[in-house]
C-alpha cells in the first residue's frame, strides 16, 4: 500500500469516520475514498489540498510521511480537533524541543513534514518555555546581531499567519530560501507578501509571498554561543549547554525564594 493510501485510511480512522462520512465531508463519492485507500488510484492535487486542509496536515506529510509510525498517545493537539504532524510528546506528555543541527538544516524543507526526519533529530526538554510547540533552529551569518553564527533560536510554532506581530522576529521557512531568521516589518496586502528585515543594516530588506511560506516560528529565546570559539561549536557542546540550562534555572528559582 502506498503512503498516501495508508495515511488517508489512518487519518480517517483516527477521526472515527467511515468512508461514507469522509466522502460526504469532502464532497466526493465513497468509491473514490475506497479507491484511494486501496491504492487503486491517487487523489489529484485539488483533492490533496482539500485533504490537507481537512486534516490540518501538510501535503508533504500526506504524500511522503508514514503517519502510522507516530505514537497516537504522543500527538500534540492544536486547538479543537486539530492535530499537527509530526509533533510528538514524550511518554509523560511533555513537549519535546527538537534541535535542528546546522548540517540537518539544509534538509529541513524536505523533511519538516516527515515523521521519520523529525524523530531522528536530537531532542531535549527545557523547563522555562511557554505553552506551545517549540523547536531550536541554528543561526547562520551575521544578519541578526547580537546573535552570532552557531547560536540557536528557540521559537514557537505559529499556527495562523494572522497572528504575526509586525516588528517581531521569526524563523521563516520557505522551499526556496530554507530557514531564515528575520524581523517581519510589514505585510503588503496587494502583493500578499511579508517584508523581512535584517537587524544588520548591511543587508537589504526583501519580500516573501505568503503562499511560499511553509512554516512560521515565533522567537521565544536565544541560546547565544558567545562563550565558545568557532572550532568548539559542535552538537555536543550545544546540547551540554542546553541541558545545563535546567540546573541554572533551578538555581535562579531557589535564589528568588530565599
Amino acid at each position: 500500500m502506498s503512503k498516501i493510501a495508508s495515511n488517508i485510511r489512518f487519518l480517517r480512522q483516527l477521526k472515527g469516520l467511515s468512508q461514507e462520512q469522509l466522502a460526504d465531508d469532502l464532497k466526493v463519492t465513497r468509491s473514490r475514498i475506497g479507491g484511494y485507500e486501496e491504492a487503486r488510484n491517487e487523489p489529484p492535487i485539488d483533492l490533496l489540498i482539500r485533504l490537507s486542509e481537512y486534516f490540518h496536515i501538510a501535503i508533504d506529510a500526506l504524500v511522503r510521511g508514514d503517519l502510522k509510525k507516530t505514537n497516537l498517545d504522543g500527538l500534540m493537539k492544536i486547538g479543537k480537533n486539530r492535530i499537527l504532524f509530526p509533533i510528538l510528546l514524550d511518554n509523560d506528555g511533555n513537549d519535546m524541543v527538537e534541535l535542528i543541527p546546522l548540517k540537518a538544516s539544509a534538509g529541513y524543507t524536505r523533511g519538516y513534514a516527515d515523521p521519520d526526519y523529525i524523530e531522528k533529530l536530537p531532542q531535549m526538554k527545557l523547563p522555562f518555555l511557554p505553552s506551545g510547540k517549540h523547536r531550536a533552529f541554528p543561526i547562520k551569518g551575521d544578519s541578526m546581531p547580537p546573535i552570532r553564527e552557531g547560536s540557536f533560536v528557540i521559537a514557537k510554532y505559529l499556527e495562523r499567519f494572522d497572528d504575526v506581530k509586525m516588528g517581531q522576529t521569526y524563523i521563516v521557512v520557505t522551499k526556496e530560501d530554507g530557514l531564515s531568521y528575520k524581523r517581519i516589518m510589514a505585510f503588503n496586502k496587494k502583493e500578499a507578501a511579508y517584508e523581512l528585515h535584517s537587524d544588520n543594516k548591511v543587508y537589504a530588506p526583501f519580500k516573501v509571498k505568503a503562499h511560499d511560506i511553509l512554516e512560521l516560528w515565533e522567537y521565544t529565546c536565544c541560546i547565544n554561543m558567545n562563550q565558545y570559539q568557532n572550532d568548539e561549536l559542535n552538537l555536543d557542546s550545544i546540547m551540554n549547554m542546553l541541558k545545563g540550562l535546567k540546573v541554572e534555572i533551578s538555581e535562579i528559582k531557589k535564589d528568588k525564594k530565599s
